[in-house]
């Protein structure tokens, strides 16, 4: 049994990280950061295409993939064991992705933070995590942003 954890660097998929690490027994963990590729950007948002650099295809890459390998050493240090990491490019969707790779991977759990870094876009087009645990088919842990404490 392998537990995937989706990992874009955001602050509530460090705490999607701590969470799993903290609660749930040592199984292989896949640390898995997906990345839209500059073709489907300009699919999804012709009218930007203009100002998108297609010199930064391999940096998005290279900057997914250490994404990825940061989240499996914030995971290896939280306490999970046999962690590997994977940075997938996204031909569809963000959440599709993770759901086809948890497919792939037979996972058999998925966990993610409830808000990444899509900001405005995720509120018009809807979550990710949310996409995720409506068409996982497979149990889905979304760790909620971890609250301020009051001083």
């Amino acid at each position: 049994m392998t537990i995937l954890v989706a990992y874009d660097g955001s602050a509530d998929a460090h705490a999607a990280i701590e969470f799993a690490a903290k609660h749930l027994a040592a199984q292989p963990t896949l640390i898995l950061t997906v990345w839209e590729p500059l073709l489907l950007q300009i699919r999804k948002y012709p009218l930007a295409a203009g100002a998108i650099d297609p010199g930064t295809e391999d940096e998005a890459q290279a900057q997914a993939e250490q994404h990825a390998q940061e989240g499996a050493e914030r995971a290896i240090a939280a306490g999970l064991s046999e962690v590997t990491y994977r940075a997938v490019a996204d031909n569809e969707s963000i959440w599709k992705t993770i759901v086809d790779v948890a497919d792939e991977i037979d996972a058999s759990l998925i966990v993610t933070g409830s808000r990444g870094l899509a900001g405005v876009r995720s509120v018009l087009l809807g979550s990710v995590s949310n996409h995720v645990l409506h068409h996982a088919g497979r149990p889905t842990l979304i760790v909620p942003p971890t609250k301020l404490k009051k001083t």
